[in-house]
């Protein structure tokens, strides 16, 4: 793939959810363009190990913290932290998130609802909260939540997450129009990704019976380009909305899901 060098170049990014899947493709090719990074995860150790795989190759660019991203002293924690090291914070990218077992809402519980929310819900707000005096400092600057076809579409057995990701779509457009009203140069936007290779999968190939093939194909069939997503398809796209290329687009949902919601 052809890319223009430094796309991201001086922006000073928080990843969280950071140590595999999706948030490890966009650290890499964030990493890549020319950001710096604070990379967070709940497995402190994973989140090191990548930092220091992306300084062996771009020195000095990336640092990793232990975080629960249900907890907001850990928040006020870590973007204080990151904020230091990185010299300022100008991009919050609110990616971790869970799947889940489907289960139908007469079988739901209560904690694992509850559980969905503050993970998936509520740490995109404390995020918001905690991130946007820094980012403030650092106009331009750009929020990306994180959020899922699930958020626009129902499905069966998935009520929780459907409603966690809904949730993150409006209160994007929410903090959007708060920061304009408020004058600020600070966009806020969410990416809704269809199915895609990473372990929030495993529910659907355990269904499958264990068969990852059979289970990945199955998803494709509702996808009229007929295949599942990479996650570096989730990857660019966040490296367009932090970088100053999309500077006049806030609010809004970018899909990518293969023409899913197209039909």
């Amino acid at each position: 793939m052809i890319t223009r060098p430094g796309r991201v170049a001086g922006k000073r990014v928080l990843i969280t959810g950071a140590a595999g899947g999706l948030g490890r493709s966009m650290a890499q090719r964030l990493a890549e363009e020319g950001a710096s990074l604070a990379l967070t995860d709940l497995d402190g150790g994973a989140v090191a190990a990548l930092a220091r795989e992306i300084n062996a190759d771009h020195p000095e660019q990336a640092f990793g913290y232990a975080h629960d991203v249900t907890s907001e002293a850990d928040w006020v924690r870590v973007v204080a932290d990151a904020a230091r090291d990185l010299d300022g914070l100008s991009v919050l990218v609110n990616n971790a998130g869970i799947g889940g077992d489907l289960v139908w809402a007469e079988q739901d519980t209560v904690d694992a609802w509850r559980r969905m929310q503050a993970i998936n819900q509520e740490s995109v707000m404390l995020g918001c909260k905690h991130a946007l005096p820094h980012l403030r400092e650092a106009q331009p600057a750009s929020i990306i939540n994180i959020s899922s076809v699930a958020g626009l579409a129902a499905a069966p057995g998935m009520g929780a997450y459907n409603a966690t990701k809904a949730a993150v779509w409006m209160y994007t457009k929410t903090v959007a129009l708060e920061c304009a009203k408020a004058g600020w140069d600070i966009r806020a936007n969410s990416i809704h990704p269809v199915f895609i290779k990473t372990p929030i999968l495993d529910p659907f190939v355990a269904f499958a019976g264990g068969d990852e093939a059979k289970a990945h194909e199955r998803l494709a069939r509702g996808i009229p380009l007929k295949r599942i997503g990479e996650p570096d398809d989730v990857a660019w796209a966040v490296v367009y909305l932090a970088s100053d290329e999309s500077r006049f687009i806030t609010g809004t949902e970018l899909k990518i899901d293969g023409g899913m919601l197209a039909q």
